[in-house]
């Protein structure tokens, strides 16, 4: 497994892993996780990806060894804290990658901080419509907290059989997110930001009214058609609001397709880092196309 690091950001411990040549000159990406996961969860990518890239793959605030924020779990608030993380990390400008609710930091962060961003890739991403897993509704409950300890507790011991069911590694995935939450920083981080952006009703932050802002951006969509998640008609919708986007189904992967197929990952998202051009930042044409809308 790639070696963790640590930085200090604002008195906090960042947590992060790196591969790849940290030269200048190549080109950057960063991997942004899903919610209770941390930066592992990229590690079937992570190889290939640092052949050719420099590749930074964070833990999230609250997640994995990264301390958790205070008070606000926003949205807004990661895509701040990985704002300033990169920051930190010197990097300029990179591809933007995120997965689930790391898919809605990358959206916010490029709506906040557009200068950073030279291509955003969405993968099973959260924030594009209301439906979600009954798992993220019930985590908006009062006393959850309670509860989501005792389920991860019992994941751990049930993680081997959880692995064998279904198809792919979504299973596994999920109850080595249970499991996680055993831990009472990582428990009030989870159920913090869930109640930040769902409630029993399902996911309450869209960020569909201002997609139509991505249009300069070079944007990669990538789902499982098999994701019991968040369904995969987000990504057909999200791929019709985003002009000149591109989308890629796995058929066969759920909820972590760069876990179910890394090769295959691996080659979309390389292909599409390099037959794109890097988006230029126009404060101008943002600024007419927000006002003209």
């Amino acid at each position: 497994m790639t070696d963790l690091s640590t930085i200090t950001v604002h008195g906090r411990r960042a947590a992060f892993r790196r591969t790849g040549p940290t030269d200048s000159r190549r080109p950057c990406i960063v991997l942004v996780h899903g919610i209770a996961g941390d930066s592992s969860e990229w590690e079937p990518v992570l190889t290939r990806l640092s052949e050719h890239y420099d590749v930074i793959a964070p833990d999230l605030a609250g997640h994995g060894d990264s301390t958790r924020l205070r008070g606000d779990h926003s949205i807004g608030a990661f895509a701040t804290w990985l704002r300033d993380v990169i920051e930190a990390l010197e990097i300029e400008r990179a591809t933007f990658v995120g997965h689930s609710l790391g898919g809605g930091v990358v959206m916010q962060f490029a709506y906040q901080f557009p200068d950073y961003v030279e291509r955003m890739v969405l993968v099973s991403s959260g924030g594009l419509g209301r439906e979600v897993s009954a798992l993220i509704r019930a985590a908006s409950l009062p006393g959850a907290e309670w509860v989501l300890g005792g389920i991860g507790a019992a994941a751990r011991g049930v993680r081997p059989l959880l692995g064998r069911l279904g198809p792919g590694s979504e299973y596994d995935e999920l109850a080595q997110r249970l499991a996680g939450l055993t831990d009472s920083d990582r428990r009030a981080a989870f159920v913090r930001a869930v109640r930040a952006i769902a409630s029993p009703g399902g996911q309450r932050v869209n960020a569909s009214d201002r997609l139509y802002l991505a249009e300069d951006i070079p944007t990669l969509i990538m789902w499982g058609a098999r994701d019991r998640i968040i369904p995969v008609h987000h990504a057909h919708a999200t791929h019709d609001e985003v002009p000149g986007s591109e989308l890629v189904v796995f058929d066969r992967a759920g909820h972590f397709p760069h876990a179910d197929d890394p090769q295959r990952f691996t080659e979309v998202l390389e292909k599409f880092v390099r037959s794109t051009e890097p988006a230029s930042y126009d404060k101008i044409r943002l600024r007419q196309r927000m006002t003209s809308r």
